[in-house]
């Protein structure tokens, strides 16, 4: 049994308009959501940003749905807001909210004006952070100095139960140095030799909890115009790091994306008119071991989407909802926060 839930793409729909996808992607079928969170848009083609944290309140208020957010901490967002956040969704929507924790793209943190660090530092920086919002979550008071700086932090309003932090990765590098503090793994559709060797690198190194994976992918019943809105929506989506991770403008991926082909975005979205062949995929990812398969429609379109595959795709696989997303072995007040310790030079992946 697997999950089958249905992402939100701030960069690409108005949220009032997203709400409404979210709410009729319940109605037909999915069992659980999850969104971005960034500031701006891949693309001016997509072109819009709404803040995710305020529609997140919404949407688990207005639906029975668990939501999981994509989450950038210590620069854009000091670890102690994305921990206040995290608690307070948490509080009041018991075992329906988690937050993958990243360590972010230049378009979205440059607008601090601070230098965008390389990339070991950056993962020095997301692994304070870790360690920050996880003792906050567990109601210490919280000060430290490093990477990044917390004076007395206090988290006052809290859940029963920590929601669970997730570690997003797309290599094995990643996966395995995120699986020491993770509560499960999420990652993107890729090469499946390449998906077993995350899988397996996060798993090796002691890696706990749910495997999550988002696909992209794109319908329509015209096969020509399904090749054309992905090609429109997510040719700038193409890169890989680090590329990704250092172009800091929309503008930028524009530019860079300007030689894209249609043939390379559908190495990267599975595109196809036929509803059973979106099926056929979509088991795939659940027979390499996949718990939880988030499906992005790239199209700005989502009700045509969602109506196609609540009737025709969810049916031939085997639904389910999610058990609560909530920590596994949260670290007690005993346990201190790690010490900081220069981060040593590191291959770009």
């Amino acid at each position: 049994m697997t999950v089958i839930g249905f992402h939100n793409s701030h960069e690409q729909v108005h949220p009032a308009e997203l709400l409404r996808a979210v709410q009729h992607a319940e109605e037909v079928g999915f069992t659980a959501a999850m969104c971005s969170d960034h500031l701006e848009p891949w693309s001016e083609r997509q072109g819009q940003s709404g803040f995710a944290w305020s529609w997140l309140g919404a949407a688990l208020a207005t639906t029975g749905l668990p939501f999981g957010a994509v989450n950038a901490p210590g620069q854009r967002y000091h670890p102690v807001i994305v921990a206040q956040a995290v608690a307070t969704l948490g509080a009041m929507f018991p075992g329906r909210f988690w937050v993958a924790l990243g360590s972010g793209e230049a378009m979205n943190e440059h607008v601090t004006g601070h230098v965008w660090p390389r990339k070991d530092l950056r993962d020095a920086r997301l692994r304070e952070c870790v360690d920050v919002i996880r003792a906050l979550l567990a109601g210490e008071e919280v000060s430290h100095e490093g990477l990044v700086t917390v004076d007395r932090a206090r988290i006052w309003t809290l859940p029963e139960r920590q929601p669970a932090l997730i570690a997003p990765a797309v290599t094995a590098r990643t996966a395995r140095r995120h699986a020491e503090w993770a509560d499960g793994l999420v990652t993107i559709n890729q090469p499946h030799e390449t998906l077993r060797e995350v899988v397996d690198a996060y798993r090796d190194a002691g890696g706990k909890g749910t495997l999550t994976i988002q696909v992209h992918v794109c319908w329509d019943p015209d096969p020509d115009r399904a090749v054309a809105v992905a090609f429109d929506q997510w040719r700038s989506n193409v890169f890989p790091p680090p590329l990704c991770w250092d172009l800091d403008t929309t503008r930028a991926f524009d530019q860079a994306s300007a030689h894209v082909t249609p043939e390379a975005v559908g190495q990267a979205v599975r595109v196809s008119a036929d509803l059973d062949q979106h099926a056929a995929w979509i088991d795939e990812y659940v027979q390499l071991g996949f718990d939880q398969v988030y499906l992005h429609h790239v199209g700005k379109e989502q009700l045509p989407f969602l109506d196609a595959f609540g009737a025709r795709v969810l049916p031939q696989l085997d639904v389910t909802r999610p058990e609560p997303a909530v920590a596994i072995d949260p670290p007690g007040p005993e346990e201190p926060l790690r010490p900081h310790q220069p981060p040593q030079p590191a291959v770009l992946h």
